[in-house]
């Protein structure tokens, strides 16, 4: 059985497989196995994956059970100690999984790892170099747009790592869950990693494991707007401890009715209605995250201190 499972959800994502796919057969590290769960894609995705990537075994969904469900299938169907999400619209360095492992390694408390996301088209700017999160409830990519000069080639603590491109132990997975599926796609990584923060699992950034991401390829728009406006709420309802609710509510709320002003300022534009939508739809979701919050409670090892310490 390989270290690592390489998971990669895709739906009509025929023109964007062929260069993460290629790029995975240069990885310097070969313990590992590459899984792609198509969720009913209408384009030449499966005759591309059958006819140019044997290797590469294929989970075939009957329809689009979005970033969540694709990934838990691939979860669940593989045995490995590494579960590694990629998205399919990306290009990895050859030295992506041998410092995504070697990172697990190097820190056997971690239970995620985060990688350095690299614009595909601007090879020299930041899209994350690991996540944050902040006091307000509001998720953050450290390094977001900023020059890659080598400020953030150090291994360090971070609180989150971007599921497009991320590395998690399956220990952890069995302890504190998988992806929610209520939150179908975008913070859904967000939500794991608060969850894994609070069970006492640490996130490791590793600046030696570069990805190259065409930015929203397969995302993107108002569908983003809708999801990150429903799920920044429903992440800090789940996942927020009570005293820290207690005290950051002030700056939580404020950072909503910024977002509420802003979409209000655009209502034209579909991406701001669809943020509107999104919010409401994080509210009438309140009560069924805040019932989630009692499996989170039981499996709780850290102190609200400890949490306060992680957040920006």
């Amino acid at each position: 059985m390989p270290r690592a499972t390489v998971i990669i959800p895709n739906w009509n994502g025929a023109s964007y497989l062929p260069t993460c796919l290629d790029s995975l057969r240069r990885q310097e590290y070969h313990d590992f196995e590459t899984v792609v769960v198509d969720n009913a894609s209408q384009d030449e995705s499966l005759k591309i994956l059958r006819e140019r990537y044997p290797e590469v075994e294929v989970i075939v969904q009957p329809r689009n059970t979005f970033f969540c469900g694709a990934v838990n299938e691939g979860i669940r169907r593989s045995r490995s100690e590494f579960v590694v999400l990629l998205n399919n619209d990306v290009e990895v360095d050859e030295k992506w999984l041998s410092s995504l492992i070697g990172a697990m390694d190097e820190n056997p408390s971690a239970g995620m790892i985060a990688s350095k996301i690299l614009l595909f088209d601007r090879r020299d700017v930041i899209h994350s170099a690991g996540d944050l999160y902040r006091r307000d409830g509001v998720p953050v990519n450290r390094g977001v747009w900023e020059k890659d000069e080598g400020q953030y080639d150090d291994q360090r603590t971070v609180f989150g790592a971007c599921g497009g491109a991320a590395a998690y132990r399956r220990a952890m997975l069995e302890e504190i869950g998988l992806f929610d599926e209520d939150f179908v796609m975008y913070c859904e990584d967000v939500d794991l990693a608060f969850r894994a923060q609070l069970a006492g699992y640490g996130c490791i950034f590793a600046p030696g494991a570069v990805v190259y991401h065409q930015l929203s390829a397969t995302g993107g728009g108002p569908l983003a707007s809708y999801y990150c406006g429903r799920n920044f709420i429903s992440v800090v309802a789940k996942n927020m401890p009570a005293s820290l609710l207690r005290k950051y509510w002030p700056s939580i709320v404020g950072a909503q009715m910024g977002y509420l002003g802003e979409s209000l300022r655009h209502v034209r534009e579909p991406a701001a209605r669809a943020r509107l939508r999104g919010q409401l739809a994080g509210i009438l979701l309140l009560p069924k995250m805040w019932r989630k919050r009692r499996a989170i409670k039981a499996r709780r090892k850290a102190s609200d201190t400890d949490i306060a310490a992680m957040l920006s």
